[in-house]
Order: structure tokens, then sequence, then C-alpha cells
């Protein structure tokens, strides 16, 4: 059984996305833009219902979850409450998690390869969903990490539309830890200018205001929105 959140902590959950409205609208004055054209995905992982529950009671509504099986565990009694919430998935998914995936979320953030987006799309008809999806780059070109390569992001992006018709909406990305992370914000936004793609998901805990700065319609924060992530045995 959960322990209930303390009222310390459904506070500092407050507080803490006010401050964080507050950044980012600093960060869009600076740019030239509206702060209403930003949307915080506050990144839930991990993080316990009862957290998330604080996060919703200000009226927060925009949340992002990286794993399929985690998310069904927690949000359906969450939903249930507040049913206007947004659920975005922004970790990797398997084509065998597709059915729950289209079920559960509300929008797909990582699409990355033809068999996933065929996966989806097929599945999305059969739900008659017809959820927004993005589509990660790996900007970085790291081996490691998920992402269609930005080489082929205009094909994927075309294949996506036209063979699989799904509902390309934006582009996400995770730069490297060692490198400048404006450098790939601008390099994201390129891409997604090209191909009339309106959404940018980029930026997160340490970098969401130069995000902003450079044209972020969506960040994820985790860490600046619930505190440190509890540690999982």
């Amino acid at each position: 059984m959960s322990v209930p959140l303390d009222q310390e902590q459904s506070v500092r959950i407050a507080d803490n996305l006010e401050a964080i409205q507050q950044r980012v609208a600093k960060a869009a004055l600076r740019a030239g833009r509206e702060a209403k054209g930003v949307s915080l995905t506050a990144v839930s992982k991990i993080h316990s219902a009862d957290s998330v529950r604080a996060a919703l009671e200000t009226g927060h509504r925009v949340y992002g979850e990286n794993r399929v099986q985690e998310a069904a565990q927690k949000w359906p009694p969450l939903k249930a409450d507040f049913p206007d919430a947004s659920i975005h998935l922004i970790g990797p998914l398997q084509t065998n998690k597709v059915r729950d995936a289209v079920a559960l979320f509300d929008v797909i953030e990582t699409v990355d390869r033809p068999k996933l987006a065929a996966a989806i799309a097929e599945e999305m008809e059969k739900q008659s969903r017809h959820l927004p999806c993005f589509i990660q780059i790996n900007t970085g070109e790291e081996s490691q990490k998920a992402g269609v390569m930005p080489a082929e992001s205009d094909n994927f992006i075309a294949e996506c539309r036209n063979n699989y018709g799904l509902n390309v909406s934006g582009l996400m990305c995770i730069p490297p830890q060692d490198e400048e992370p404006a450098l790939h914000f601008a390099f994201l936004r390129e891409i997604a200018n090209r191909n009339g793609v309106a959404g940018l998901s980029m930026g997160m805990s340490a970098d969401f205001e130069t995000a902003v700065e450079l044209g972020a319609t969506h960040i994820r924060l985790g860490r600046a929105v619930f505190g440190e992530r509890p540690i999982v045995s």
C-alpha cells in the first residue's frame, strides 16, 4: 500500500510547477515568443501515483511515462479521477507493447523505425484511436540510443505520413550528455522546418530554457517537477 503524500511534498510540487512556468516565460520572452506555445510534460516515470496525483491536483494535465507496464499500473485510477489528463509515451516502444500503448497513451513520442510505425498504424485502426505521433531523431548518432539517424529522417517522416498514415505532429530528441544541447535543438528544429513538422519535444530539467529559446513546443521535466527519483530496489 502506498503512503499518502504529505502536505509538504504536495506544496513543493505545486511550487516547482509555478517556478518552471516562470522560467519558461522568461526564456520565451528572450526568444520573442509566447510562453503559451510551450507545453510542460511532467515526467512521472518511477514516481508514485500519490506524487502524480499531487501534481494533477494543482491543475497540471500533461505527463510523460517511459514504460508501458508501469503506466498501465499507475494511470487507470488517475485517469478515472482526472479524465482530461494527457499521457505521453517518451520511452522506447517494443512492437509487442503497441496494443497496450495505443490503448493507454494519448501521444506517442518515440516512433523510430518502419516496423514500429506500421504496427502503431495498424493498432490505431483497430482501436479507432488516431493519436498524435512524434518521431524520435538520434541527433547525436549514438549507437546505444534509439531514434532515426538524421540522414534518414526526411524519408522516414514521409514514409510515416504517406505509407502508414500517421499523424506526425512533432519530432523529439535527447542530446548526448557530453555535447552542447543547443546544437542538437537547433538541428532538430531544422529537420522539422524542412518537413513541415510543427512540434518539437526537446529540453529536460537541465536545459529546458535553452530548448524554449530554440523553439521547443514540448519540454520534458521530471526532477524539476517531482524532485529526485526514488531509489528502486
